[in-house]
């Protein structure tokens, strides 16, 4: 017996480290090792063997080795003195020397992790300094904040105009204005487990002035995961057991956010492709920066990749004529038939032919047509790789060859397995996003939207092979994703649907009015709903935003407490005795102060108040809203 089964069987005296059937508990005498535990420890001290190995005598009193312990119980094989230490194991080690893969608690640590940011971006794709709204709400404030809300504002639009919606259609593209995640709560009433594609393309959080993420604390990248998280965590619910989530970023939170798509998505594969979407590049502190990333998060063993359209210059071309062993005409007789070729180009498949039918050469001319069998250029009757019943399947992987005897037909596979890094000139936002956008919104406000064809690609590698798909992106931006989806469904005749989400008022000019444009050019057939989240607090947010004097701040100040939709933890009586303070405060001061009083579980109406005769729901709305959540 070796010593770690000599340990095992000793350690059976203490219940604690096994379970009910016998296995050995190794983290439970690990964590006893570590506190000290008596019973343990006078287990040990009463067999001489494991009180010589893991004791040692100083002044004549014993001190535990805890560590040698632990080492022993979690590797078996041998001790921390041994060259042998790390014989099987190459990996990282905490302060204790453990190994980080055997402890579960290994985890991206940032501040206010556990806390919720709804974020309150008004501007996107300009200088800023400032978002007013941006407190981290911890777990404590929340209570009604993921409720669904009311929507508001409905409107459908078609290749037949517009007209006010009703009801919102299963058969309905959406696009929702709002806070995203608090949008991201009202769809998964509807689409929970039902969506078989998100894609999103966040704020990218670079550390220059053009950052559009600009929250003013010393936390910016702790702030960035926050909002991170909070969103993926409520994304994840919404994903179809086969569905797949694809984020695109840049490298400077490329490395933290992949580590936090690894924690909240355990039972997912990550896979992080290299994008080359600006090959002129941009310049950075050192190196001339030419892509991003496209992180696929996707579930483990379940196929959901699909093939790659390849190009044509990737295409690896060879005759669909047979050669070598068993490749002759009696090797398979219903493999030898012609193809019909007209114009360079296939236009049939003749019978297989009789036994003592021998054609007089490899191409043989009928009117205007040509005949093509597989014979090779010395007159030996071969046969077809493929046979009479199935050629007809593979039809768009041929291509004809003229030769010296006529014609040829080739075989070559037009699909294959995604790369990891992506360079077709197709993926330059430069010409196929800025330039694109410009063509469909000529006073377009985006400066570098990403690339048709990046999106599409994305897309298909996901929903290529499901004409029905959902897909999602809840940061709408310009509307590339509507567009990309649209064009897919063009090019196979799906009927593919998409949701977009955006909270800037932009949506309306930029989002909507491109997939209008889009829609009655290339998906006449389609719908696009329009709708808002109901605002109740927002309302003062965007007053606030805009006040520009005291006197302004202090009518809003005084508004909102007749309204009472003002954090629980406010006492006004105070603020009011301290109002020659407040005024000498600095204008941002003020309004910071009162974006802080608000109530941010409060900043939409919810769902549940729809009947409320204080939030005033016109009979339209109410209608829209119980369409849309199935009531």
């Amino acid at each position: 017996m070796n010593f770690f089964e000599y340990l095992k069987n000793l350690l059976k005296q203490d219940e604690r480290f096994f379970s009910i059937d016998g296995q050995f508990l190794r983290n439970v005498a690990i964590e006893a090792a570590m506190k000290y535990d008596a019973k343990l420890l006078k287990i040990l001290l009463n067999d001489s063997k494991n009180a010589e190995k893991f004791f040692v005598e100083v002044d004549g009193i014993k001190i535990f080795k805890a560590q040698e312990f632990s080492w022993m119980v979690n590797n078996r094989e041998f001790l921390p003195g041994s060259y042998t230490r790390f014989k099987n194991k190459i990996g990282l080690v905490d302060e204790r020397g453990e190994f980080l893969s055997t402890a579960d608690s290994v985890e991206l640590a940032f501040p206010y992790k556990d806390c919720v940011l709804e974020g309150g971006q008004t501007k996107d794709d300009q200088k800023r300094s400032e978002i007013f709204y941006n407190e981290i709400l911890a777990a404590e404030d929340i209570d009604r904040l993921f409720e669904p809300k009311v929507l508001t504002c409905a409107k459908k639009f078609s290749a037949d105009g517009v007209q006010s919606a009703e009801k919102f259609s299963d058969t309905d593209n959406l696009i929702m204005k709002g806070n995203n995640l608090l949008a991201l709560a009202c769809l998964l009433k509807r689409f929970q487990n039902k969506i078989k594609c998100i894609y999103i393309d966040p704020p990218y959080n670079p550390q220059s002035n053009a950052n559009t993420f600009a929250y003013n604390n010393s936390f910016n990248r702790s702030t960035w995961l926050v909002f991170m998280k909070n969103r993926l965590e409520m994304a994840k619910k919404l994903l179809a057991k086969t569905g797949v989530l694809i984020v695109a970023i840049d490298k400077n939170e490329q490395p933290r956010l992949q580590i936090l798509i690894e924690e909240i998505f355990p039972e997912y594969d990550i896979d992080c492709i290299t994008v080359i979407h600006n090959p002129r590049g941009t310049i950075g502190s050192k190196f001339s920066y030419t892509h991003e990333f496209a992180i696929f998060v996707t579930p483990k063993n379940v196929d959901v990749i699909c093939e790659r359209t390849l190009n044509e210059n990737e295409i690896d071309w060879s005759p669909l004529r047979n050669w070598g062993g068993e490749s002759l005409r009696t090797d398979a007789k219903n493999c030898f038939y012609p193809i019909i070729v007209k114009n360079e180009k296939i236009v049939g498949f003749g019978e297989v032919s009789a036994d003592n039918f021998h054609p007089t050469a490899q191409t043989v001319k009928v009117d205007d047509e040509y005949y093509i069998y597989p014979i090779d250029s010395k007159g030996v009757e071969r046969k077809w790789r493929y046979a009479r019943q199935s050629v007809e399947s593979i039809l768009d992987l041929l291509r004809v060859k003229k030769n010296k005897f006529g014609y040829d037909i080739e075989i070559g596979k037009n699909f294959g397995a995604y790369k990891t890094v992506w360079t077709d000139s197709k993926f330059d936002a430069s010409v196929n996003g800025t330039q694109l956008l410009k063509n469909i919104l000529p006073d377009t406000v985006f400066s570098y939207p990403k690339s048709l064809y990046t999106v599409m690609e994305c897309l298909n590698a996901v929903v290529k092979n499901d004409k029905n798909a959902l897909i999602l992106d809840f940061f709408g931006g310009s509307g590339t994703t509507g567009q990309a989806v649209m064009e897919i469904n063009k090019n196979d005749g799906g009927n593919r649907r998409f949701i977009l989400v955006e909270q800037m008022d932009y949506i309306e000019t930029e989002t909507l009015q491109r997939n209008i444009i889009v829609m009655k050019k290339i998906a006449p057939n389609s719908s696009i709903v329009y709708c808002e989240l109901k605002k109740l607090n927002q309302n003062f947010v965007e007053e606030i935003q805009a006040a520009k004097t005291f006197e302004t701040i202090w009518a809003i100040y005084k508004r909102m407490v007749e309204s009472g939709y003002i954090s629980y933890k406010i006492f006004p009586a105070d603020i009011d005795a301290a109002v020659d303070d407040f005024k000498e405060l600095t204008l941002e001061n003020q309004q910071r102060f009162l974006m802080e009083l608000l109530d941010k579980n409060l900043l939409y109406v919810n769902y549940c108040d729809i009947d409320d005769e204080d939030f005033n729901i016109s009979a339209a709305d109410k209608k829209f809203s119980r369409s849309f959540y199935g009531d």
